[in-house]
């Protein structure tokens, strides 16, 4: 069973036991339980469940595993003949989650 889901703009394809990175949630801390609610799709085997835009009453669970960081993300701006040259770097914080059940 599998499920597509919409959190914060963003669409993932999720299974039960798959360990997602999700954009940082503030107040999610590790070990807690939280509810995707805006599922757009769900399929089991042959049969496939599309809301307009989600379905109803379908919930994804997800165990929060902690906060983690992504790749650095190396910006670099230059103008030539000018002798302006500035690097600077970025990395993106994100909420690692587990999960747990998808209910219909």
């Amino acid at each position: 069973m599998y499920a597509i889901i919409r959190d914060r703009g963003m669409q993932y394809r999720v299974e039960q036991g798959q360990v997602l990175l999700l954009d940082l949630i503030e107040q999610a801390t590790p070990g807690s339980q939280i509810e995707i609610g805006e599922v757009l799709l769900i399929g089991d085997g042959d049969t496939v469940q599309v809301g307009s835009p989600t379905l109803a009453g379908a919930k994804v669970r997800a165990e929060v595993l902690g906060e983690t960081r992504g790749e650095k993300i190396v910006v670099f701006r230059y103008r030539n003949k000018k002798r302006y040259r500035r690097r600077t770097g970025h990395r993106q914080r994100y909420t690692q989650v587990q999960i747990t059940e998808i209910l219909v």
